[in-house]
Formats: C-alpha cells, sequence, structure tokens
C-alpha cells in the first residue's frame, strides 16, 4: 500500500542534489544523457531511450551510435528494413523487438507527426513501446521541458531512503511530483541512476562510500568529495532524509 510522502523541507532537498551532483562530478553520464550532450535531438533521445531499457549502458551507448550512423532521422529510419535495425543494435536485449518499435514509430513520426517527435506526454504515451520512462526522458533530455523519469534506481532508493513508501513506478513519479522541488525533477534521474549504479546497489550496497551516510568524518571517498552530510539540512529543516537500511545487506 502507498503512504504519504515525507517532506523534509526545501533546505534538504536542495542539500541532497548538491552533494549528489558534488558527488557524481568525474564519473560518465547515463547513456542517454551522453546522446542529448552530443545533440540536443529529441528523435536520438528516443531511440536511445528504448534501446536502454534492459539494457547495460555500455551496449547501449554502442547500439545507438552503430544506429545512427546509418540512420538518425525517423525517415532513415522507416526507411530502413527490420534486420538492418536489428543487426546494428545487437547486443542489446530484446533486440528485434527494439528493431520493430523503431521502424514502426519512425514511420508513424513521419507519416502523422512531419517526422517531427511530439513534445507532449500523452501523445508520446500512444507510440508503441514508449512508457512513462521513456516519455519522460524524452521530455527532459530531449525538449528540457519539466518531466519526472522514474526507472528502477529512482522507484528503488527513494523507497530504500524512506523519502516515500511506494509499489509501483507510477506511484513513485506521483509521490515524488508531490515533493521534490521541480527544478530537481530533472537532475534527479541522472543522480539516482549514476547513484544506483555505483554505491546504492539493489544488493549488496557500498553504504561506507555512501555520501549521504553519516557522520560526516565517514561520508565520501575521501579524494576531494565534500564531507558534509545531510546533517545540517536535517537540523535546520526539521526533517530528516537519511537512509534507514532497513533489510539491507550492505557490502562493506
Amino acid at each position: 500500500m502507498n503512504r504519504p510522502p515525507r517532506d523534509p523541507g526545501r533546505a534538504a532537498w536542495d542539500h541532497l542534489v548538491a552533494t549528489l551532483e558534488a558527488w557524481r562530478t568525474g564519473f560518465e553520464p547515463p547513456s542517454v544523457t551522453k546522446v542529448a550532450e552530443e545533440r540536443h535531438d529529441p528523435f536520438r533521445v528516443l531511440v536511445a531511450t528504448i534501446l536502454s531499457l534492459r539494457t547495460q549502458d555500455a551496449v547501449t551507448e554502442a547500439a545507438s551510435n552503430r544506429l545512427f550512423a546509418l540512420a538518425d532521422t525517423p525517415a532513415a529510419l522507416a526507411a530502413m528494413d527490420v534486420d538492418a535495425i536489428a543487426a546494428a543494435i545487437h547486443p542489446a536485449n530484446f533486440y528485434l523487438t527494439k528493431a520493430q518499435r523503431l521502424k514502426a514509430l519512425s514511420r508513424r513520426l513521419v507519416d502523422e507527426f512531419g517526422g517531427v517527435v511530439p513534445a507532449d506526454l500523452d501523445v508520446l504515451l500512444t507510440f508503441g513501446g514508449v512508457g512513462r520512462k521513456t516519455a519522460n526522458l524524452v521530455l527532459t533530455e530531449g525538449f528540457d521541458l519539466p518531466g519526472l523519469c522514474v526507472d528502477v534506481h529512482v522507484h528503488r532508493i527513494p523507497n530504500r531512503l524512506g523519502w516515500i513508501a511506494t509499489r509501483d513506478p507510477l506511484a513513485t513519479e506521483t509521490l515524488l511530483r508531490e515533493i521534490l522541488p521541480p527544478e530537481h525533477w530533472k537532475p534527479i534521474n541522472m543522480l539516482l541512476v549514476t547513484f544506483g549504479q555505483r554505491v546504492c546497489r539493489p544488493t549488496s550496497p557500498h553504504c561506507s562510500i555512501c555520501p549521504l551516510a553519516g557522520p560526516p568524518e565517514r561520508a565520501g571517498r575521501g579524494d576531494g568529495f565534500p564531507q558534509e552530510t545531510l546533517a545540517g539540512a536535517e537540523a535546520a529543516s526539521g526533517g530528516s532524509i537519511r537512509c534507514a537500511r532497513v533489510g539491507v545487506t550492505r557490502s562493506r
């Protein structure tokens, strides 16, 4: 059952995002963010996001680059054979299904939208293979519009940290929209994806190097990462957003 979110106040949220942004410095961004940074193109973001589903970042990046070398517009991709698309994106998981969906959505973009990706969440959701995660990521990374992309990390970590208590990504998105300041909606996905891959893993998380853990002298990696934790923001706001580590087996 979903429970009401716990909002520790703006000071705590600002501090959390600033802490994760400082910690993330030096790490490569997720593959879809890299695609968006290379060229601000909603279609490329849409394609890369579909390729990224259930696929590791390194595979997604390589598959995206191979495909974009052959076709990087809806018209060009719609003209390709499904087998050729599949060969280009292999070994991305479900590459044949993804190839079929990419060709179909490219054809629809050409036929119904003049080859332009619509900047509308509800319209994007009518495309085969496009769920809320993909649609929100296209809005945020492709159009720089407000959106809150909830993937496995953005669903799991807020629940683990105790910000919310939800059972599905849609409920997570709904509640995070209520408590997270809108200016943090876009960056929270990139930050929690990197954080979830490198520290707050599903099993055996690296709690001893968690940038959100206290006390201050034990936080961070000890290599210049800011040693301040959430304690100051918690004291100022009267709230708490520290991880309770309930049911978590720590690796070290």
